[in-house]
């Protein structure tokens, strides 16, 4: 009868609105009451948040009879959505007298209104995993959750293969337990490669589901900005500043502009750039990032829905969800380096149902052009990649314990069960949760003498805490997100602009210019680690750069990539990028070749800068920077010999001061599987990698402290007192389960283990072309700029590759 309703209501209100009711809104609210637990799949702006709240809705206003207790739970990733999404879901309330509460609880949300969610549970609360671990935290939370019906985890695709969604299959697996009602699961969710395994992460392995497809092709116009003079000699990094013009046409011809940049660094320069070349769009242009301050943000955010800005210059800190109607043209600035990000971006435009989505890309050089073509052809064939959710994050758990301790405690029996009946924890030994268990209450073996780190206590088989300070310090802690050490900028005469990174601030001196979030500071000092600065004078400063700027091709991408060269190596030139870029390619092809997918070339050059091997896998930065390490350590173990190691997203490169033997090399099986484990350790400093990701592993742990509000620990002596730690880890305790994660994570997540091993199956299949050339080629070019400037200046660079494109030419 509720399902009858529901349906109805939910069409009546479409029609009231002139809105189309698409299919697959009709199925999820029949589904929502036929079935527990299942995933949304709809892309962005197709009404897929009505598509689930309608039906929980209706169910939560049939139950309002009922004891005055929280019904639904809307966990969003982004506290910035949360506002939206209450409009959103009160708009429906309202307009069919449900007279449902809805309030939000994130990290700024007040003491007061805290209180007033605590005491008086809302119908619906719109929530943060880590807002939602603070309450499950709270005393009598198993009382406060017990009538819960429904939780709709959206943008389940954003979480999914990170720590924060951990948190939520954990939170979940509790909220099931304490649930008096069989609790409904549904998530929202963008396509993903691997849907089947998304929906059984969300869900648990032992629950069954369904997903619900929209099947709605969203169209997107896809046009790239070609620059009217390709150079045969490509290089990362100045083309796109250079077609500001083109981009500024583009600008000029829409109503409202968001230019997706990759980094924070990019959208500062292009903020300046713009503003230097085009004063008149002082006012009506914006910059949003991660790094500025939130309310800038909200006030860009609020200007875009009200469309008072022509163009917002941004970084993924908008690629979600907020609906931004005024939008109708994205600019993406170089590679998106995932086809998923891409179509993310695209649908921020025409973000309504049946709009078309206008994108434009913005080359950084040429080569660039063909991974455009490769993901028209990917969202054409709904090509996106897999996230692979994550396996036995220890120090998520041990820091999950510590919050049901605070609480009222647990029994180590039950919750055992309930951990094992998540994804992640599917296959945790009794042995590993011993260990969690006595990690908790003693710091374990070589931490035990420690009071700090005994934070636990047993009475009566519960496990509790029942120091304050213990239970404060944890809740200040809580969370998976470990930000870069950074330091907040703030005016001398007040006001707060944002956060930049410690390493950034040491090198300046008093009276130093620096750009940050498009203006010019003038650094006085450093007082209680806030970075104190006025309005510089001089324009001209250095652009802050921040951690994480270098993202690799994804392994979709890549492919996607190899497969356009293997038709431009047949001739085929099917695309308008293609076509531009067929006398480069022509190029390559004279002084050397254009690999198909059974050719791994490698070419072999000498110039003024010493010996080059350029290898050319195409298979992206992160698995090169470890290939190219083991290659360089296996032939070194043949003869003395030293490298310079440069590497981008399609090949890389050795440079010696003397002939590089790789005839020899590859004689003596260079690419082997064989010892690779070892070869990959002995090449890279594992040790030192592992140490610095074990920062961040103990601070989710709770094993060392990040600082009291406005008091925060600075980010060096974070990094050193996690050393400490580390070290006295590893030589009194090596099988911590806390150090082996942070070993697997280096292999797993930063050396891309699993993709590297594809990529050398792979390579074992291929056929090796090794062409000795009389100079660098387009494709070795890219990569030997790199390698240019990591040792000389930018303007001594640019004037260095000017000089070797004409001798070249």
């Amino acid at each position: 009868m509720i399902a009858k309703n529901a349906i109805e209501t939910g069409v009546n209100w479409f029609h009231s609105k002139n809105w189309k009711v698409y299919k697959f809104q009709k199925e999820m609210w029949q589904a929502f009451f036929d079935l527990p637990n299942g995933l949304l799949n709809a892309p962005t702006g197709s009404g897929k948040t009505f598509a689930l709240w309608i039906p929980a809705a209706m169910n939560a206003h049939a139950a309002r009879s009922q004891k005055k207790r929280l019904k639904v739970i809307w966990l969003t990733p982004l506290k910035a959505l949360a506002n939206d999404i209450k409009l959103a879901l009160e708009e429906f309330s309202y307009d069919n007298k449900l007279g449902l509460n809805i309030a939000i609880r994130t990290g700024e949300t007040s003491a007061a209104e805290r209180k007033k969610i605590t005491d008086a549970a809302p119908d619906a609360l719109i929530i943060t995993p880590e807002s939602l671990h603070l309450m499950l935290s709270q005393k009598n939370a198993p009382n406060y959750f017990s009538n819960l019906q429904c939780v709709i985890v959206d943008e389940w695709h954003e979480l999914l293969g990170t720590k924060r969604g951990v948190q939520v299959e954990l939170a979940l697996s509790k909220l099931r337990a304490w649930s008096d009602v069989e609790l409904k699961t549904w998530g929202i969710s963008a396509t993903v490669g691997n849907m089947d395994e998304a929906l059984a992460t969300l869900t648990g392995p032992s629950q069954k589901g369904q997903i619900i497809r929209a099947n709605i092709q969203k169209k997107i116009n896809i046009k790239s900005v070609i620059p009217k003079k390709i150079e045969n000699y490509p290089w990362a990094g100045h083309l796109g500043i250079r077609l500001m013009k083109e981009v500024m046409d583009i600008v000029k011809q829409n109503n409202t502009t968001l230019l997706f940049t990759n980094t924070r660094s990019q959208t500062e320069i292009w903020y300046q750039g713009i503003m230097d070349k085009y004063p008149e769009m002082i006012g009506i242009m914006a910059m949003h990032h991660g790094s500025i301050d939130n309310d800038i943000r909200r006030w860009v955010e609020d200007a875009l829905n009200a469309g008072k800005l022509k163009l917002v210059i941004c970084t993924s800190s908008l690629d979600l969800g907020v609906d931004f109607r005024p939008v109708d043209m994205v600019i993406q600035v170089g590679s998106p380096k995932g086809v998923s990000r891409f179509f993310q971006r695209a649908g921020r435009s025409g973000h309504g149902p049946g709009e078309t989505s206008q994108m434009r890309f913005v080359p950084t050089h040429a080569l660039e052009l063909m991974e455009a073509a490769a993901l028209r052809s990917a969202i054409d064939d709904d090509l996106y990649e897999p996230r692979k959710p994550l396996t036995n994050c220890i120090d998520v758990l041990v820091q999950y314990l510590v919050t049901l301790a605070v609480g009222d405690g647990f029994f180590p029996d039950e919750v055992y069960h309930e951990v094992q009946s998540t994804h992640c924890y599917k296959e945790l030994t009794i042995e590993q949760w011993q260990w969690c268990l006595t990690f908790i209450t003693t710091g374990g073996e070589s931490l035990s003498q420690y009071e700090e780190f005994s934070k636990v206590e047993i009475l009566n088989g519960v496990y509790k805490v029942n120091r304050q300070r213990t239970a404060m310090r944890h809740r200040l802690s809580m969370g998976t997100i470990v930000g870069d050490p950074s330091l907040k900028v703030r005016f001398l005469t007040g006001g707060y602009v944002g956060t930049v990174e410690e390493s950034l601030i040491s090198r300046l001196n008093a009276g130093d210019v620096f750009w940050f979030a498009g203006q010019a500071l003038e650094f006085v000092r450093i007082k209680d680690l806030t970075v104190i600065v006025k309005k510089g004078r001089n324009k001209k400063g250095i652009v802050p750069r921040w951690g994480g700027g270098r993202i690799p091709l994804s392994s979709q991408l890549s492919r996607l990539l190899r497969q356009k060269f293997e038709l431009a190596a047949q001739g085929t030139y099917e695309s308008v990028e293609m076509k531009r870029l067929r006398p480069l390619l022509d190029l390559q092809a004279r002084l050397s070749i254009i690999p198909d997918s059974q050719t791994l070339l490698i070419e072999k050059t000498q110039t003024k800068e010493g010996y080059h091997v350029f290898v050319f896998p195409f298979e992206g930065r992160a698995v090169h920077e470890v290939l190219a390490g083991v290659v360089a350590f296996r032939m070194a173990q043949s003869q003395p010999i030293t490298f310079s190691i440069s590497m981008n997203d399609y090949g890389f490169e050795l440079l010696s001061d003397q002939e590089i033997p790789i005839e020899d090399a590859l004689e003596q099986d260079l690419f082997t599987v064989k010892d690779i484990f070892f070869d990959i350790t002995s090449s890279i400093n594992q040790s030192e990698m592992a140490r610095r990701r074990f920062r961040d592993i103990a601070t989710i742990s709770g094993l060392v402290f990040q600082g009291h509000p406005g008091q925060p620990v600075r980010g060096k002596h974070l990094q050193m007192n996690s050393g400490i730690i580390y070290k006295a880890l590893a030589d009194y305790d090596p099988d911590n389960l806390l150090l082996k994660q942070a070993e697997e994570e280096v292999l797993s997540l930063q050396l891309e283990q699993e993709r590297f091993l594809e990529s050398m199956g792979r390579i074992n299949q291929q056929k090796i072309k090794l062409i000795r050339t009389t100079q660098p080629t387009p494709f070795s070019f890219p990569i030997l700029v790199d390698g240019m400037r990591e040792r000389i200046s930018s303007e001594s660079l640019s004037e260095r590759i000017a000089k070797m494109q004409v001798n070249m030419e």
